[in-house]
């Protein structure tokens, strides 16, 4: 029985790290070890890993890789959007304290972003309903690829992305762009 290559994936995830080798017009990248892969729940999710949550934390953070073709948006916008989806204590916007740097990996743009607060994005695309988790952080990037932008998005309890900012920085660090 012959394995689909994203099943492949799943199954060495628990050995080595995780590398996608994409099709050719495609993002590939290196996961950390300890982050653990999970199918991806639409087709607009390239990749998503489960970040382990640290002592004390009540929940797991997530990492999700999303390409959505050449519509979805500036850089800017995306941006924007992510800091909009953390409120800080007093209810103010997070504009001003979230940290946005940009550089080059491997001939590719990314532009991220770091912010802190209460998580509030959309439970789904569209729904009224909200999370409401304190003590949160993000952490996202857009990679400009010739094929169009791939957004990365790292959420969980503060604690944990703060275990994980080596983690982070090396998964960015590993994007290449397979022509």
């Amino acid at each position: 029985m012959r394995l689909p290559a994203t099943a492949l994936l799943l199954t060495l995830a628990a050995l080595t790290p995780i590398h996608a080798q994409p099709a050719p017009g495609s993002l590939a990248f290196t996961a950390p070890a300890a982050w653990r892969a999970r199918p991806a729940s639409s087709s607009m999710r390239i990749a998503e890993f489960v970040v382990p949550r640290m002592q004390g934390d009540t929940e797991d953070g997530e990492l999700i890789v999303y390409y959505f073709g050449t519509g979805a948006g500036t850089v800017d916008a995306n941006i924007d959007r992510w800091i909009g989806q953390i409120q800080q204590p007093d209810g103010s916007a997070t504009k001003t304290k979230a940290a946005r740097t940009t550089r080059v990996v491997n001939g590719l743009n990314v532009t991220m972003v770091d912010a802190s607060g209460t998580y509030t994005a959309e439970m789904r695309p569209g729904a009224s309903e909200h999370f409401n988790k304190p003590d949160f952080r993000l952490r996202a990037a857009v990679v400009e690829t010739p094929r169009g932008p791939y957004y990365l998005k790292m959420t969980g309890p503060a604690k944990t992305i703060a275990a994980n900012d080596a983690a982070f920085a090396a998964f960015v660090g590993s994007l290449k762009y397979n022509p």
